[in-house]
C-alpha cells in the first residue's frame, strides 16, 4: 500500500494505534522517548524487587483493554474475579466484604449494601436510592458537566461519612479524585458502566505478573511481528509540514509520514501541537493533572492474608499483596499501597510517608506491628491522569485535529471514559481508525474495538 504512519508515544494508546495501522497495511514507525514501551504502565527494579509504578486494575467491562492483552498474549498474566468482591478494612473492626450476588443488575448489589456496616442502616437505604438515581444521570448536559459527584450525592441524602466510606471506594481508583472534587458526568459514567448496567461488569481484573512482563515486553514482540519500526529513546520535539506529508523532528533524524498520531501525555501533546494547531494546543493545555503515589513495603514475614483490600477510617485507600510479582525473598511479604488523588501526599517526604503509612498498616494488620520492614519504596506520578473535575469534558478533544493527517490519542482524549487503561486503548483504536480512513486503507485486519463504550 505504501502509506506511512508515525505514532508518537509508546504507551497503551500508541501501541494500540500502531498495531491497528500495521494490521491495515500501513508502514508504521513508533517513536518512544523512553528505553521501554508501556508509557505510564511499567515496572522497575529496586533493591532486588520488581515493582510496578502503580496498581493498575481493570474491570470485566474493559473489553478493549482485555482484547489488547489477548493480542499481546498476556491473558495468562492476568485474572478477573469470578464475582466482584472487595474486602473493606477499618482499624479495630472485622473486615466487611462488598460482594455481588448472581441476581441481575442492579439487584446484584442489594445484599452487599444491606450488610455494609461501615455506614448506618438509614444511610444504606439512602445510598440505594442514590444509586438508582445515578443510573439515570445523563453525561451530556450542562448540569452534569458543572456539578461534582459529591455535591449531587449530598443533595440525595448522602452524608460526608457515607461518601467517604462507600462512594469514594469507587471514585478514587477510577476518577483519581474524591467524589467531592470529581465530575458528576464522569462519575455517573463509571458507576453506570462498571456497577449498574450489568451484574458482572464490575468484576475486578488484576495483573498477576509485573507490568513490564505483561505489557511492555509482549508489546515489543507483537509490534516486531507486525513489522512496526519501533524506535526507543526517540524524543519528538517538533512537527513540520513537508508538502502533503508531515515530519516529526527530534530524534537522530526526522521521520516523514502521510499521517502522524500523537499519543503523548496531554502536556507534551499540547507543546507539540502549538505550531500547527495553537487553539487546540491551548485547549489541551488547560487540562490539569491529578497525581498518584504508590508505597511498596517489604516485611520480613507475612502480615496480610488478603490479595487486596480497601481501607475506611484509615489513610490507606487500597493495599495489594504483590509478593509473588515482586519476587520477594522467601518468607517475606511485599504490600503496595495505592493513593489516588494524592495531592497532599505528594508534598510529604519519604520519612513522613513511612511513619504515617506503616502506622496505618499496623492498624489494619496486627501482625505488622511485630514485623520488621526490610524495604520502603515510594513512587510518585505527578501527572498520572488528567484531572477529572466538572467541565473537563469540554477540554477533551477527539482524535481529529484541524490539520489533515494529524491525529490524537491518549486516555485524556474524549473516549467517554475517565483516564483508565480502557480509555487509553479505546483512544488508540479511534485515532487509528481516523488515520486509516483518511489514507483510504480501510479498517485494520484485527477486530477494532473503537466503537466499544
Amino acid at each position: 500500500m505504501g502509506r506511512r504512519v508515525a505514532v508518537v508515544g509508546g504507551g497503551l494508546a500508541g501501541i494500540t494505534a500502531a498495531l491497528d495501522c500495521a494490521d491495515a497495511g500501513a508502514e508504521v514507525s513508533l517513536l518512544e522517548v523512553r528505553p521501554r514501551l508501556g508509557g505510564a504502565v511499567y515496572s522497575f527494579e529496586r533493591d532486588g524487587l520488581c515493582l510496578d509504578n502503580g496498581q493498575h486494575v481493570f474491570l470485566r467491562c474493559c473489553v478493549a483493554y482485555r482484547a489488547l492483552l489477548g493480542r499481546l498474549g498476556s491473558e495468562r498474566r492476568v485474572h478477573v474475579q469470578p464475582r466482584l468482591e472487595i474486602p473493606v478494612l477499618k482499624p479495630g473492626e472485622d473486615p466487611v466484604v462488598l460482594r455481588r450476588s448472581s441476581l441481575p443488575a442492579p439487584l446484584h448489589l442489594a445484599g452487599a449494601l444491606a450488610r455494609y456496616r461501615h455506614i448506618s442502616v438509614p444511610q444504606r437505604a439512602a445510598a440505594a436510592r442514590a444509586a438508582l438515581a445515578l443510573a439515570r444521570v445523563g453525561t451530556n448536559t450542562d448540569g452534569d458537566e458543572e456539578q461534582t459527584l459529591g455535591a449531587w450525592l449530598s443533595e440525595r441524602g448522602q452524608s460526608p461519612a457515607t461518601i467517604g466510606a462507600l462512594w469514594d471506594l469507587i471514585a478514587l481508583p477510577t476518577l483519581n479524585l474524591r467524589a467531592s472534587e470529581a465530575s458528576l458526568a464522569l462519575g455517573a459514567f463509571v458507576f453506570r458502566t462498571g456497577l449498574l448496567a450489568r451484574a458482572d461488569a464490575g468484576d475486578i481484573g488484576f495483573h498477576d505478573r509485573p507490568l513490564g512482563e505483561t505489557i511492555g515486553e509482549p508489546a515489543m514482540r507483537a509490534l516486531a511481528k507486525a513489522d512496526v519500526d519501533v524506535r526507543l529513546g526517540w524524543r519528538a520535539a517538533r512537527l513540520k509540514g513537508a508538502g502533503e506529508r508531515l515530519e516529526v523532528h527530534g530524534g537522530p533524524s526526522e521521520v516523514s509520514a502521510d499521517a502522524v498520531i500523537v499519543a503523548l501525555p496531554h502536556a507534551r501533546a499540547a507543546a507539540l501541537l502549538e505550531e500547527f494547531a495553537p487553539e487546540l494546543a491551548r485547549r489541551v493545555g488547560r487540562l490539569a493533572a491529578s497525581p498518584i503515589i504508590n508505597l511498596h513495603v517489604l516485611y520480613d514475614r507475612r502480615v496480610c492474608d488478603l490479595p487486596f483490600a480497601a481501607g475506611v477510617g484509615t489513610p490507606v485507600q487500597y493495599v495489594f499483596d504483590r509478593t509473588a510479582a515482586a519476587g520477594a525473598p522467601e518468607g517475606c511479604q511485599c504490600l503496595a499501597i495505592s493513593l489516588s488523588g494524592a495531592g497532599r501526599e505528594m508534598a510529604m517526604s519519604v520519612q513522613t510517608l513511612r511513619e504515617r503509612y506503616l502506622h496505618a498498616l499496623a492498624g489494619l494488620f496486627p501482625r505488622a506491628r511485630e514485623a520488621r520492614v526490610e524495604r520502603f519504596v515510594v513512587t510518585r506520578e505527578h501527572a498520572a491522569t488528567f484531572r477529572a473535575t466538572p467541565g473537563v469534558g469540554r477540554l477533551r478533544p477527539g482524535p481529529h485535529t484541524p490539520l489533515p493527517g494529524l491525529y490524537l490519542a491518549g486516555a485524556w482524549t474524549d473516549t467517554g471514559w475517565p483516564a483508565t487503561l480502557e480509555g487509553a486503548v479505546l483512544s488508540g483504536h479511534a485515532a487509528a481508525a481516523a488515520a486509516l480512513g483518511e489514507l483510504a486503507l480501510g479498517p485494520p485486519v484485527g477486530q477494532t474495538m473503537a466503537g466499544v463504550r
